[in-house]
């Protein structure tokens, strides 16, 4: 697969998705790296989809650690069990935030978040990361987000 998105920009977001994730699957094929897949997610998801911020925390040492992402900086280590990655990991399901001011223990990387999503990732059934999303739009996110990250998150 060419290196480069096809994506109708006048789309509705389920349509943009239907139409991102076979290309993802096709760029992704072969490559065993998981920081070269993470990434070429987190670039495909923001090119697409224009979200202000797209990327993964991976979890190591008992932490969630700052991997491949692309938007503005972002905080580099989460506790885990904090915050809406520790809330969505406990849960074991996508977590949507329609507005992340409202959720107690939210933690702030950036103040432009308005709403976010957070997908867990799970390896044979041992947490490996998630997959967070936000968006400096208030209640930027739906059920529609929820089922098609969740299926990205599992083509790597």
């Amino acid at each position: 697969m060419e290196e480069e998105l096809h994506v109708d920009t006048l789309a509705s977001r389920e349509e943009k998705y239907r139409t991102i994730a076979p290309q993802i699957e096709a760029l992704l094929s072969g490559e065993t790296d998981q920081v070269a897949n993470m990434a070429n997610i987190s670039a495909a998801l923001k090119e697409a989809l224009n979200f202000f911020w797209v990327g993964f925390y991976v979890v190591k040492n008992n932490e969630f650690v700052l991997g491949p992402f692309q938007g503005p900086i972002a905080c580099s280590r989460i506790q885990m069990g904090k915050g809406v990655s520790g809330a969505a990991c406990d849960s074991g399901k996508p977590l949507i935030v329609p507005n992340v001011d409202e959720f107690p223990g939210h933690i702030a990387c950036s103040a432009h978040t308005k709403s976010e999503i957070v997908i867990p990732i799970f390896r044979a059934g041992v947490l490996f990361g998630v997959l967070d999303v936000d968006s400096d739009k208030l209640d930027d996110f739906d059920e529609v987000d929820a089922k098609w990250l969740e299926k990205i998150s599992t083509l790597f």
